[in-house]
């Protein structure tokens, strides 16, 4: 066996017609996970990080923590995190300085993850955020740079304050003038995975791989073949479930073609979008795990709802549209509607957390940020805005604590100062970013 394994790749990828799958970390095999550094000692297994959006802010009279670790106590709106609170982080108090002052919404969503100062008018221009800087940095070591998905289509125009609607639609920035393009489509963003192409990409992606998987499963260890048979059928789960939406956006340009518009300007379902959110959102956390999981890429943001929201929540019985719903922000609908939210959050970190890494898991060695760009909806407050994290990033970032910033000044407060002291701990070293220059103390 010894022999068989040394002649695969360095980087082992199961190969089919127009599909290439990469493979989780296996201990028998020299994939990305069992590579060396000099000397023959074990490589430091890859960090990742990844930021998940809610705008319009929580209900604020149910976003808490006491305690630490284990002890931890949480409130109801943060309830589906307590399997994971020995991982967890609740930070209260930060702010975002060239958020506050400037007017509502827009102004206070297209800078959450850069600091920068946002311009007024026709012209966009903020700044690069900080997940599209990790993937310049980091974007080499892997195939894919960054995933940028969403589960809700942008929106154009103006808003009131005269700030474009891009800040509103956007969470991740290339540079200072241009969003990156966000994935709204879960096929699509499947397909990216797995460099699936060509006419046979409706076909099933471990149809054919199966021959390929099937030499790899009579050379790795008995431990191995059950991690290879859990990830493949995890992806035979997703792809199931990613089918249905495929055919759903299929008919929707069809549609599209008919009307001579753009599917994605048509209202869901007609833009082929999932009609249910919970399966956009559970498919889109799934193909975030996978891809964290196959070291595909290190870096990705999920924005699960925007600014402005139109999204309804009858499965929560909620009666209007999520930004109407967050002017009542303390109201019990409203908690409904942010505690599924975190819901989302606690699903993506416990499909982490179940994939073994090393001696841990793939969670232990990720970051995951919840946040939101305001506290209050109903006042439009952002003068402080909920943070969570989830996840060690190999040690590297302490956990199972809550830390509360609301009374710190101005200066020890700042949003920024956690994104350098988070990139910190991925090797990414910088003296400033956005409005700081210093590190978010007692992190």
């Amino acid at each position: 066996m010894k022999a068989q394994v040394s002649r695969m790749n360095r980087r082992t990828v199961l190969h089919g017609v127009g599909v290439a799958m990469a493979l989780p970390w296996l201990e028998s095999v020299p994939v990305w996970g069992g590579e060396t550094a000099p000397g023959g000692t074990p490589a430091v297994l890859p960090k990742r990080f990844a930021a998940l959006f809610m705008g319009n802010g929580i209900n604020p009279n149910h976003w808490w923590a006491k305690g630490a670790g284990g002890a931890m106590e949480l409130s109801k709106t943060l309830q589906s995190l307590a399997p994971l609170k020995a991982k967890l982080n609740v930070i209260s108090g930060l702010f975002n300085k060239h958020a506050t002052g400037v007017g509502i919404h827009p102004g206070q969503t297209g800078n959450i993850l850069s600091g920068a100062a946002l311009q007024k008018g026709a012209v966009l221009k903020g700044g690069v955020s900080m997940d599209q800087l990790l993937a310049s940095r980091l974007g080499e070591a892997t195939s894919l740079p960054s995933l940028v998905l969403g589960c809700e289509q942008p929106i154009t125009g103006y808003h009131e304050t005269n700030f474009s609607m891009a800040y509103s639609s956007y969470i991740s920035w290339r540079d200072a003038l241009s969003p990156v393009p966000m994935e709204v489509y879960p096929s699509l963003a499947f397909d990216s995975l797995f460099d699936n192409q060509g006419s046979r990409r409706t076909l099933s992606i471990l149809d054919r791989v199966k021959e390929q998987a099937a030499e790899l499963n009579r050379q790795v260890s008995r431990a191995d073949q059950a991690k290879l048979d859990e990830y493949l059928t995890s992806v035979r789960e997703v792809e199931r479930r990613i089918e249905l939406t495929r055919a759903m956006k299929d008919r929707a340009d069809d549609r599209a073609r008919d009307r001579g518009r753009p599917a994605l300007t048509m209202r869901r379902p007609d833009n082929g979008l999932p009609e249910d959110i919970r399966e956009h959102m559970r498919l889109m956390c799934d193909i975030i795990a996978l891809a964290f999981q196959t070291d595909k890429t290190r870096v990705a943001t999920l924005l699960l709802c925007r600014d402005l929201s139109g999204l309804f929540y009858p499965f929560l019985d909620v009666r209007t549209a999520h930004h109407p719903a967050s002017h009542d922000d303390q109201s019990d609908a409203y908690e409904r509607v942010s505690r599924y939210y975190v819901s989302q959050l606690a699903y993506l970190a416990s499909r982490l957390d179940a994939m073994p890494e090393g001696e841990h898991s793939v969670l232990d060695n990720s970051c995951l940020l919840f946040i939101s760009n305001m506290w209050s909806g109903t006042r439009h407050d952002s003068t402080k805005v909920p943070a969570l994290l989830v996840g060690g990033l190999g040690g590297a970032l302490a956990t199972g604590r809550v830390l509360d910033f609301t009374k710190s000044g101005d200066e020890s407060r700042k949003l920024c100062s956690l994104y350098i002291s988070i990139m910190d701990r991925m090797g990414v070293k910088l003296n400033h970013f956005g409005d700081a220059a210093t590190r978010l103390a007692g992190l």
